[in-house]
């Protein structure tokens, strides 16, 4: 009792483990950061609406959920977001108002050391 349970998806095994990895490598403890709330149980990942991320992202930022990121609201601002998972909605309207979806994983290699992202969720 007590002990949390494995995850069993291999996909989210593995980026668990490069974020850690990362993190160590490059001294950079948002990945660190990012990989134990995916280590938690799914049922308490973030779960985040476009229009927060219109209200509290500058624009050009990079924003990481590490969740899914939902498409209720609008977006206006050309911002990047990686996140675990997206809705189709939330794709459409990052893409409509002119950013950029990538997963966590295309994130962490374009950006190694992890600086100026800010985590949302």
């Amino acid at each position: 009792m007590g002990r949390k349970p494995a995850k069993t998806n291999p996909n989210l095994v593995g980026l668990i483990s490069k974020l850690k990895e990362a993190s160590r490598v490059n001294k950079a403890p948002v990945w660190r950061d990012i990989a134990l709330r995916l280590e938690g149980p799914s049922s308490n990942w973030a779960e985040v609406n476009i229009s927060r991320v219109d209200r509290f992202a500058s624009e050009n930022e990079t924003i990481v959920v590490p969740g899914k990121l939902l498409g209720s609201g609008e977006i206006d601002k050309k911002v990047t977001v990686a996140a675990y998972r997206f809705s189709g909605q939330a794709k459409e309207k990052i893409v409509k108002a002119g950013g950029t979806d990538l997963s966590i994983e295309e994130l962490l290699a374009k950006n190694p050391k992890g600086s100026k992202v800010r985590l949302m969720g």
